[in-house]
């Protein structure tokens, strides 16, 4: 593991402690392909809309034990009931709106897996396959949304998502590696670099 100190790193990890920093050298950008670590995402990114990623990181063990460990099939069965009791869990974000939103898109991301196999293959679509590698030199450089994420929250609203805006969804896409957006200088730009087209991808 690289020294916390001496490694260039993108500047926004300097804001909040080790937890964000952690997050940033050993998860940020990585390409994803397992379907319940982007359901994972998928409930953290909704969970953060107007917040900072640093507060829902923090809570992601609560929301890790409140949400089934991120289990689409079980959160997609979730009762008014189970809603109402996550709505005043103080371990996880306590908005009843997003509580909503991330059953409804357990049940959206079921019917995806069906119709694609799985939904890493549905959303990788967007990236042509393969991370989009960029090269910023500057955190004030780094867009708010793309082409690819107004696509990719457009075509999730259809499918009945929600908390998926272009915002949202690029947020997303920067977790699970489908843009690496690293800034140039730092070390993980080019650790991840622009991972190789996906064999999954059709």
């Amino acid at each position: 593991m690289h020294s916390e100190t001496a490694m260039k790193r993108c500047s926004w990890t300097s804001v909040d402690g080790p937890l964000l920093l952690r997050y940033h050298d050993r998860e940020w950008g990585v390409p994803v392909h397992s379907d319940r670590k982007h359901f994972e995402v998928l409930v953290l990114s909704g969970a953060q809309a107007g917040l900072n990623w640093s507060l829902v990181l923090k809570k992601r063990e609560g929301y890790r034990r409140a949400f089934d460990k991120f289990d689409p099939e079980k959160v997609a069965r979730y009762s008014e009931r189970k809603i109402q009791s996550l709505a005043s869990d103080v371990e996880i974000i306590r908005n009843r709106m997003k509580i909503e939103a991330a059953v409804r898109n357990a049940r959206a991301f079921l019917k995806i897996q069906q119709e694609f196999g799985k939904f890493d293959s549905y959303c990788w679509r967007f990236v042509g396959g393969r991370p989009k590698l960029n090269h910023w030199k500057a955190t004030r450089q780094i867009p708010a949304t793309s082409p690819e994420s107004e696509a990719f929250s457009k075509d999730l609203k259809h499918r009945g998502f929600s908390f998926v805006g272009p915002t949202v969804a690029y947020a997303y896409m920067q977790a699970v590696g489908m843009v690496n957006d690293h800034l140039v200088d730092c070390f993980r730009h080019r650790e991840i670099g622009g991972a190789p087209r996906w064999r999954g991808f059709r």
